[in-house]
């Protein structure tokens, strides 16, 4: 498989699982398990905004915003293992660790082989 259809692949993967969490989220934070004390609309903005502001990269597909975005989504992975070890909750935790752990091998390795591919692509066109 060459670097193109692999970054191409993880992009995707990337891409589809970015989308899920996020609908994840809104679904979680405002009908599944709404938070009891507050307004469920703080807490959803909170879990989305750091997100959101990933969004156009993720489309435009470049590969440094997802490696910082693999950063991002460790701070979202600790709390989503704490959220699975609460009895009541334990189910949207283990969801939430799932989408998490896909969108962060998806963008972990297309920020490493779109980097490659385009390093090869440079290096092409200069000879």
């Amino acid at each position: 498989m060459t670097l193109e259809a692999k970054a191409r692949i993880s992009g995707q993967i990337t891409r589809i699982s970015f989308v899920l969490l996020l609908l994840f989220y809104t679904a979680r934070f405002m009908w599944l398990a709404p938070a009891s004390a507050g307004n469920p609309w703080v807490i959803w903005l909170v879990y989305l905004l750091p997100l959101i502001g990933f969004t156009p990269s993720v489309i435009s597909g470049k590969p440094r915003p997802h490696a910082w975005l693999c950063f991002v989504l460790l701070i979202y992975f600790l709390g989503a293992v704490v959220t699975a070890t609460q009895p009541h909750l334990a189910l949207y935790g283990w969801i939430e660790v799932l989408l998490l752990v896909t969108l962060f091998n998806g963008a972990m390795l297309f920020a490493r082989w779109q980097s490659q591919w385009n390093r090869a692509e440079a290096e092409t066109a200069a000879q």
